[in-house]
């Protein structure tokens, strides 16, 4: 394989890239020593601050030393840092902290290798793609540099170009971390769960996946399918006529970042609004597409003048199975309901453990950590807390952090701390909890009307305080329309699939021998100012027409219930 085919590859493939440099070893030797001598030079300070007894006293200063070394060493090892930065089970919290902190910002390279790049890729010059193009580029990454362009047609756009070189650069790195991984894995105290050089391959897949710009045009799109019926959520348009797999021409998109409150309002934008779509599209590619955006930072969001948001870059993007999205379901639900034995069979549903793992000593610890977090101080939850949290059982118990769950972790960190930067006093539940609630009451799943059952019902018994607090956390919501929510309930209990939740429902109205009318009379005074009487009764019609209909349907089809 020549240099030219190695650049060629589309995806990631460990066993050619190691044949490859087999044939050159000179050229894996020199980088092989750079990278050594970077990290000796570091370990050597550590070990002074050992023999010194200053470990405490220079520990803030080893760790920025870490985060300048990654970034010394080019794209590969920011790339890393970004990545442990979201991995407490590998990390040091302190660390971690300043991991956070590391910026893929890069002096831009010369515009004309930028502007040749171009040509070569569309096979067309410059002058016949463009109107103008920005004498300068507009922004410069780890992995590329982005310029500002207009088309003969008209259209303003962004012309994303990728840096000279990149892919086998990235290679070799990978190429030697793989080797390391294989030879000194074993010998490292890493809680890994499984082979250091499976990590190194699944970064390895996700990188190659992030400089495919063609990936990440289909990305951008799918993404824009999944929000096309939500009005506060922008995408840019792709031109694929002049896209390829180095070049990546984008719908250019006039905004503010998200680094403070003061320049959005000074735009008159409102910072609470903007907030609350973030928060809740986040939520959303969660737990309802299972496609999400996993690398959310102030670069890739920004504040249009509508009060919209738009995401760019689509580099990098997970997907969630049904079965993954049920079971993070499953988990909020068992937080909820302060049931860490069941929450410690989600860890091990999720890959957080595994299935052999003895979970008996688990489920206090589980309690003594998250206990307070869903109690008392619900309002002041947060993800960094947990994840803070996290990090001290990681050491203590066998968990390990799945790479997908790395990606939502990064995700959803880097979300509350832009949302905090907007806006200090922020609180995720004060957004988080309605959409949740809503998602529960609507129930437009089985799956989803049998985990609001879970929440409603704990040890037999009918919690009345959760639906009174549900409803008042849903109603929170100046969205939330109670009705729907009240026609799909009615025909959920009409039909065979909620015989059994009627029966609970009779016998919660009468449990511990009394009438339970103070704690309907207090859900009424809730919601009677959304419902007036004839929408109640129109509501009970339709859910009694819609039962009526899939009645008639279900004798029709089912020919041992037809009376003869």
């Amino acid at each position: 394989m020549s240099q030219q085919q190695l650049a060629q590859i589309r995806r990631y493939d460990p066993e050619s890239i190691a044949r490859y440099y087999g044939y050159r070893p000179w050229q894996a030797i020199g980088r092989a020593l750079k990278i050594l001598l970077s990290f000796a030079w570091l370990l050597l300070g550590f070990k002074w601050d050992e023999w010194t007894n200053q470990v405490e006293t220079n520990r803030p200063k080893r760790a920025t030393q870490i985060r300048e070394l990654l970034t010394n060493l080019g794209p590969t090892f920011i790339k890393v840092g970004q990545a442990l930065s979201t991995r407490p089970d590998l990390i040091r919290q302190d660390f971690l902290d300043e991991l956070i902190l590391l910026q893929d910002q890069l002096p831009p390279f010369d515009n004309a290798i930028a502007l040749r790049i171009i040509e070569q890729e569309l096979d067309r010059s410059v002058e016949e793609i463009y109107s103008q193009i920005s004498p300068e580029p507009v922004a410069a990454a780890s992995l590329g540099q982005v310029y500002k362009a207009r088309l003969l047609t008209g259209e303003v756009v962004a012309v994303k170009v990728q840096r000279p070189n990149l892919k086998p650069v990235l290679a070799l790195d990978l190429y030697l971390m793989r080797l390391g991984a294989k030879f000194l894995g074993k010998w490292l105290p890493l809680n890994l769960g499984h082979d250091l050089t499976l990590i190194v391959d699944e970064f390895g897949i996700k990188l190659f996946e992030e400089i495919d710009y063609l990936n990440e045009g289909r990305n951008a799109e799918k993404f824009a399918t999944n929000f096309s019926q939500n009005p506060q959520v922008k995408v840019p348009s792709i031109y694929w006529r002049y896209s390829s797999h180095r070049v990546l021409t984008l719908e250019w998109i006039d905004g503010y970042k998200l680094s403070g409150s003061h320049n959005l309002q000074q735009a008159g934008i409102d910072p609470q609004a903007l907030i609350e779509i973030g928060v809740t599209s986040g939520l959303q590619q969660l737990l309802e597409f299972g496609f999400f955006h996993a690398d959310p930072h102030p670069g890739n969001l920004f504040a249009l003048t509508d009060g919209r948001m738009a995401y760019i870059d689509f580099g990098m993007m997970d997907q969630l199975d049904e079965t993954t999205k049920e079971n993070l379901v499953d988990a909020v639900v068992h937080l909820i309901n302060k049931d860490y034995k069941e929450l410690a069979r989600d860890f091990v549903n999720l890959g957080f453990l595994t299935p052999e793992t003895d979970i008996k000593p688990i489920i206090p610890a589980l309690e003594a950590v998250l206990g307070d977090i869903m109690g008392q101080r619900v309002r002041d939850f947060n993800f960094k807390t947990v994840t803070d949290r996290f990090s001290e059982l990681m050491y203590e118990y066998p968990f390990r952090v799945p790479a997908k769950f790395a990606l939502i972790i990064r995700s959803l960190v880097t979300q509350e701390g832009l949302a905090l930067s907007v806006d200090p006093n922020f609180k995720i539940v004060d957004i988080a909890y309605p959409y949740v609630a809503r998602r529960l009451l609507t129930g437009e799943s089985e799956s989803l009307r049998r985990r609001l059952l879970e929440v409603l019902f704990k040890d037999g018994k009918f919690q009345w305080s959760r639906l009174e607090n549900m409803l008042a956390i849903a109603r929170s919501d100046g969205n939330f329309n109670l009705l729907p929510t009240a026609q799909l309930g009615m025909q959920y209990l009409l039909s065979a699939e909620g015989e059994f939740v009627r029966r609970q429902l009779l016998n919660a109205l009468i449990e511990d021998d009394r009438l339970h009318a103070e704690e309907v009379k207090r859900l009424w005074d809730l919601v009677k100012e959304d419902i007036k009487p004839n929408q109640l009764l129109n509501a009970a019609i339709g859910a009694l027409v819609e039962f009526s209909r899939e009645g008639v349907a279900a004798l029709y089809f089912n020919p041992a219930s037809r009376i003869h």
